[in-house]
C-alpha cells in the first residue's frame, strides 16, 4: 500500500490497534509531510525541535487553517508518543495558524424542502438522517441496525468525533422510511449467510469477543451497507462494509444543481442547517450542543451569528434612509 516500509510499518501499527483506515491515512499523509519537509531525515533521528519547525512552515508559509495544523501535530504525537515511543513534551514552540474558519453556509427550509425533492431515492433517508438528526456525514454512514431507536426516537451515536458517545433526535416522519431500509438489509444479509467466505459484519475486538455471532445478526449490520462484498485487508476475511461517503457528497452535489441552489452545499451544510434552524425554533443552545457533539459550547455559537439579521444584528442606515424617503 505504502513505498516506504517505515510508512507500511504505521499502517500494520494502526490497523491492530483498530484506528479507522481515515484517520490511518491522514496520519501517515502529515508524517509523510513532515518527513519530505525535514530532506527525508528518519523521524527517530529528529524531535520536538524539528515538528515545531513544521507546525511553524504550516502556519507562515502554506496559510493552513487552524485545524489543519492541529490534524498535523495529532498524527506527529501519534508517531512519536506512541509509534516511536520517544515523547515530544511540551508542545507551544511554534506559530499557531491566525487563519480563521469560515462561516457556515446554511440553507433555508425553503431549500432544504428542494434538496429533499430532488435528491436520488437511494439517498433520500440517508438526507434526512443528515439534516433531520444533525448527523456527520461518517457517522450516517457507520449508522447500523442497532443504533437507531424508534420507539423512542433517537439515535445513538458510538464514537464520534474525539471517540465521545451521544444520542440525538430522530424524526418520527423517518420511522417507515427507516423500516423499509432495515427490510433491505435483512435480505442483504440473508444472501451473505448463503456464502460460505462471509464471515459478518466487521465489530470492534472487545464486542466480537463478547457477542461471539453478533457479526451474523440483523442488529450489527450497517444500516446502510455496501453495495459488495469487500476483503479486510488485515483477516483477509470476507465483509461486508458500510457505504463509501464519498457517494454521499456527490448526491448532494446532483440534488443541488437539478434545485437550482446557488449555495455551495455538503453534508456538512445540512448539519449546520439542522443546528441553525433547531436554534430558530426556540431550543436553547445547550442542547443543541449536546445534538451536535460539540465539547465546547463555543463551537455551537457560530450559529448564533447565523440566527441574526444582518452582521451582528446590525440594522443597515440605508433601511432608515430608503424608508423616509
Amino acid at each position: 500500500m505504502y513505498n516506504s516500509d517505515f510508512l507500511q510499518s504505521i499502517n500494520h501499527f494502526m490497523l491492530a490497534r483498530r484506528y479507522s483506515k481515515r484517520t490511518i491515512s491522514t496520519y501517515i499523509l502529515w508524517i509523510k509531510a513532515y518527513i519530505n519537509y525535514k530532506e527525508k531525515r528518519h523521524p527517530k533521528d529528529m524531535g520536538q525541535e524539528d515538528v515545531s519547525q513544521f507546525l511553524t512552515h504550516l502556519a507562515v508559509k502554506r496559510n493552513v487553517a487552524a485545524s489543519t495544523q492541529r490534524t498535523a501535530l495529532n498524527s506527529l504525537a501519534f508517531l512519536y508518543n506512541k509509534f516511536l515511543d520517544q515523547p515530544l513534551g511540551d508542545m507551544n514552540e511554534f506559530k499557531r495558524t491566525r487563519r480563521q474558519a469560515n462561516l457556515p453556509v446554511v440553507l433555508t427550509e425553503s431549500e432544504v424542502k428542494l434538496l429533499f425533492q430532488n435528491i436520488s431515492p437511494n439517498y433520500r433517508l440517508i438526507i434526512g438522517l443528515l439534516y433531520g438528526s444533525g448527523l456527520r456525514r461518517i457517522e450516517c454512514a457507520r449508522l447500523r441496525v442497532n443504533d437507531i431507536d424508534l420507539s423512542l426516537k433517537h439515535i445513538r451515536i458510538w464514537n464520534g468525533k474525539g471517540f465521545k458517545h451521544r444520542f440525538t433526535t430522530l424524526a418520527p416522519e423517518l420511522i417507515p422510511t427507516i423500516n423499509n431500509q432495515i427490510g433491505k438489509v435483512q435480505q442483504v444479509l440473508n444472501e451473505d449467510l448463503l456464502n460460505e467466505h462471509f464471515t459478518g459484519v466487521w465489530l470492534p475486538n472487545a464486542l466480537a469477543r463478547k457477542y461471539k455471532h453478533a457479526n451474523k445478526e440483523l442488529g450489527w449490520q450497517y444500516l446502510f451497507p455496501s453495495i459488495k462484498l469487500s476483503l479486510d485487508p488485515q483477516t483477509k476475511s470476507i465483509k461486508r462494509h458500510h457505504i463509501d461517503e464519498s457517494g454521499i457528497n456527490k448526491a448532494i452535489f446532483q440534488a443541488r444543481t437539478k434545485a437550482n441552489i446557488t449555495k455551495v452545499v455538503s453534508s456538512h451544510t445540512l448539519r449546520h442547517s439542522f443546528a441553525t434552524h433547531l436554534l430558530q425554533a426556540g431550543a436553547d443552545i445547550r442542547t443543541v450542543q449536546q445534538q451536535l457533539g460539540h465539547s465546547d459550547v463555543k463551537t455551537t455559537e457560530i450559529y448564533t451569528h447565523v440566527l441574526k439579521q444582518g452582521a451582528q444584528g446590525v440594522k443597515s442606515p440605508l433601511s432608515s434612509l430608503i424608508k423616509n424617503m
